[in-house]
């Protein structure tokens, strides 16, 4: 609840214990700007068993229509609900969150003294909506202490204002919690971690805006003028976060702790339209804003000043007709692979991008050399310098410890081809035809349930070739509407790549139409078939041709150009026999 009562005006912040009600931790603020829909509001007990049912799609109905004022209760059971349903592994036991509080701060009295925050949070946007100083020092702890539990994050400027916003409807340890679950979630995204997938997130909404918003982007195109369209739609979250009304953004937060970070894209499109409406003509105060002072400065306006109410803005963001989690999806990961392949690598050094994110972090260089060690040199007594993977006439090398330099080279280059978000997971042998066997059935025991998997395939001839795999093989178990077998699955952000004698990476088609600028041609059937299994084989990569193919045996396979990948065969004979197959996993991936 946000308006004090008197009671809580009265007392002092200091006297209040941690696990207060979040309600003092809020200075006074205007009474709410909407009252709600006439009809009887929904209940958290009435929305319940909704949850506890699974019925995701009715409840996301009712969220979407159900305008709670901004003091209804609602949203202290409702919320920690929602972000519940997000969490990855096991929950975490009472009592979890103070003891890392006291692990990290020695204490769990608040300090006097300002608490550093993380680096991955941007000063500029550590947004608190009228936390009382209290309020803003506990969000500072969660978000410390988040920052010492999940060290892969390297640039998340929009876990603080989230975390400030759940401060106003619960304690302290709830709030802890939902960010958790928000950040290990695994089946939505609700919150980038990375420099890289912050920018994927507004080039995706500037692609999406192109298709599904056209005369608002054309717009706001035009008005942009010499700083074009990108600066604009660089600051897209904070349209929301940072200038839209309070009241507005926590119905906003109402339907994105239910269904992710697609709701941010709906309404930063609302808002594209919205403002396209009222500013199309030239007499209109906000074109009048924009050739004054800008259309960054305008769109910003505009949403401190947003004419739509609360109802109004959801509606309009979610009446975008076509605009499906699934196209979002595509149209993410083409952008994110785009972004990837400018990294271009130069001899035994990767030259990458500037953002900091795409650099081996010291977790990625130590699972390398873990993947390394777990690679290296299988000796016998009789060939101390044949290496299992690589190998090379023993004069080449002059000690083990040149070959082992040798094979990390080749990982690090494999490695950098990998998402970034994988690379901070560390691997984990699931499957090697050297102590497991060669047969099918073992293959999809041990890997199945894994995603994604990385396949490593040695030929008899020394060829090293493979692929990374997006999705768990225990997909081509599921069936379609008619009941009938999927014969492909997977995603675009499946690839081939060779590592020896050549090092080439073949990715998904549709990312090379996306590097060209050809993201809005469709991509045929033929070239979306990316893995494909049964109880006698396996295949990645179709269309006129399969990239690679093993037999139920684990014996023989062969590769050719397939449309998927537009790859060339990855062995010059094309058949080959496998010397080794092992796949790798990703733990906690």
């Amino acid at each position: 609840m946000y308006i004090e009562p008197a009671a809580f005006r009265a007392q002092s912040a200091e006297s209040l214990a941690p696990d207060t009600p979040p309600a003092i931790w809020t200075q006074c603020l205007p009474s709410p700007l909407f009252a709600g829909k006439k009809a009887p509001l929904k209940t958290f007990a009435e929305l319940e068993p909704l949850l506890q049912q699974g019925r995701k799609r009715d409840l996301k109905l009712l969220i979407r229509e159900h305008s709670w004022p901004i003091n209804s209760p609602i949203r202290a059971s409702l919320w920690p609900a929602l972000c519940r349903q997000h969490q990855h592994g096991k929950s975490m036991l009472d009592g979890f969150y103070w003891d890392m509080v006291t692990q990290v701060f020695g204490t769990v009295e608040l300090p006097d003294k300002p608490i550093m925050l993380p680096p991955f949070v941007e000063a500029t946007h550590c947004l608190g909506y009228h936390l009382t100083r209290k309020g803003r020092a506990v969000a500072d702890r969660v978000v410390s202490v988040l920052g010492y539990a999940c060290p892969d994050i390297t640039y998340s400027p929009s876990l603080y204002p989230i975390t400030a916003a759940l401060l106003h409807f619960m304690p302290e340890e709830e709030c802890y919690h939902c960010m958790a679950s928000l950040v290990a979630s695994k089946e939505k995204m609700f919150i980038t971690q990375t420099k890289l997938l912050n920018e994927v997130t507004w080039k995706t909404v500037m692609q999406i805006a192109k298709k599904h918003a056209k005369s608002a982007a054309q717009h706001l195109s035009r008005l942009s003028g010499a700083i074009g369209p990108e600066r604009i739609y660089a600051d897209w979250q904070w349209w929301i976060l940072a200038a839209l009304p309070f009241p507005h953004l926590v119905r906003v937060l109402d339907c994105f702790f239910h269904e992710g970070i697609k709701v941010f894209y709906r309404v930063a499109l609302a808002i594209l339209i919205l403002f396209n409406k009222h500013s199309t003509n030239q007499n209109s105060e906000w074109y009048a804003e924009a050739t004054k002072n800008g259309v960054d400065h305008a769109v910003d306006k505009f949403c401190r000043n947003m004419p739509a109410s609360p109802t109004k803005l959801l509606r309009t963001a979610f009446s975008i007709r076509a605009l499906s989690s699934q196209y979002i999806s595509r149209v993410f990961i083409k952008t994110e692979m785009t972004l990837k392949s400018k990294q271009v690598i130069t001899g035994s050094r990767l030259m990458r991008s500037r953002s900091s994110d795409n650099l081996p972090t010291s977790q990625s260089q130590v699972n390398i050399q873990m993947m390394s060690h777990t690679l290296t040199i299988r000796e016998s007594p009789r060939s101390s310098h044949l290496a299992l993977w690589f190998p090379f006439p023993n004069a080449v090398f002059k000690d083990q410890r040149q070959h082992s330099s040798d094979l990390r080279q080749k990982l690090f280059t494999l490695w950098s081809w990998l998402p970034v978000r994988i690379t901070m997971y560390q691997p984990v042998l699931l499957y090697t035809t050297e102590e497991h066997g060669c047969s099918l059935t073992t293959f999809y025991v041990r890997v199945e349930h894994h995603e994604p998997t990385l396949l490593m395939i040695k030929t008899c001839n020394n060829e090293v070739f493979g692929a990374y795999c997006s999705t768990r093989w225990f997909e081509r178990n599921q069936k379609d509407e008619r009941g009938n077998r999927q014969a492909y699955f997977g995603t675009g952000e499946t690839f081939l790549f060779s590592l020896y004698p050549e090092r080439a990476k073949y990715p998904w088609v549709g990312c090379s139409l996306a590097a060209e600028g050809k993201g809005e041609e469709r991509v045929s059937h033929g070239s979306e078939l990316f893995m494909a299994a049964d109880s006698k084989m396996i295949t990645i990569g179709g269309g006129d041709g399969q990239a690679i193919w093993m037999d139920e045996n684990i014996r023989f396979g062969k590769t050719d150009r397939c449309s998927t990948f537009n790859n060339p065969p990855l062995c010059p004979s094309g058949d080959f026999e496998i010397r080794v197959l092992e796949v790798y996993g990703f733990s906690g991936a």
